[in-house]
């Protein structure tokens, strides 16, 4: 049986993050992907130009249809953008069953706020006591908890703990954000630490890795796995869709990785 996993996210027209990246990257981790939009962007790999937020109301309505007609075997939440709107998600997925992965989208990769001041402290009191995996980079984590931005692996853990404390039953600090010559991500649970080394790939084209992995984790959470072997398989799809990023020819900026990159060479 086929999975079915269901993003609440904003949409990216140039395709790299939010919903479409989304879709993508659920599909290629073996999922059937569903979508439920928070916002329409205007944003190419150069920046966001412009953001038109969907009414709360109709938020919610798109996630009551895709409940009330189909099994929902994992949730992705990404761009929530205000308190209206995460409010309205938090309420309808009150009662939800099936694991929910909340990627906390703050700034886009140009520096493009996309997360209203009034919408944190929402977040933090209604949408993370919902989440079975938080997954924030460092800069995200620090401001959901009023620090400095984690320097070193200890802080990260330090962090992880405390944001489990707000909620959540497991975070997953990214690492990405770290001046080291790695890139290792922390796991946090209330059962202790995993660290999952990773090596940095060369390349400018990085939009929308945050809301791909946080994606493949719903992707392989939906069907079944435990959160340390769906984080191992996350983290192998984005290491792969960045190592063949530079494949593509997408835009003049910070390009989208490359979330097929796994199907190279299988079709005739």
């Amino acid at each position: 049986m086929i999975a079915n996993v269901l993003s609440i996210a904003g949409s990216d027209p140039s395709g790299g993050a939010g919903i479409q990246a989304d879709i993508k990257a659920i599909s290629a981790n073996g999922a059937y992907a569903m979508a439920a939009i928070t916002a329409l962007t205007a944003q190419n790999t150069q920046g966001v130009s412009d953001i038109h937020l969907v009414p709360s109301d109709f938020v919610q309505a798109q996630i009551k249809a895709v409940f009330e007609d189909i099994r929902v075997d994992a949730v992705k939440i990404g761009m929530i953008a205000n308190a209206d709107i995460a409010a309205a998600v938090a309420e309808v997925l009150r009662d939800c069953t099936a694991p929910i992965v909340l990627d906390p989208v703050m700034i886009a990769k140009g520096g493009a706020p996309l997360l209203q001041p009034d919408a944190v402290s929402v977040l933090r009191a209604q949408l993370l006591p919902l989440a079975r995996l938080l997954t924030p980079n460092l800069p995200e984590a620090a401001h959901l908890l009023g620090a400095s931005i984690a320097a070193d692996r200890t802080a990260m853990q330090e962090q992880g703990r405390a944001l489990i404390a707000k909620g959540p039953a497991a975070v997953l600090m990214k690492g990405g954000h770290l001046e080291a010559p790695e890139s290792p991500d922390c796991l946090v649970t209330r059962d202790g630490v995993t660290w999952f080394e990773g090596q940095r790939t060369k390349t400018r084209n990085t939009h929308g890795t945050g809301c791909t992995l946080s994606a493949a984790l719903a992707a392989q959470l939906a069907q079944g796995l435990d959160l340390r072997d769906a984080v191992t398989a996350a983290k192998a799809y984005v290491a792969s869709a960045l190592a063949h990023a530079d494949d593509l020819t997408v835009g003049t900026g910070h390009g989208p990785t490359h979330h097929f990159a796994k199907f190279k060479g299988l079709h005739p």
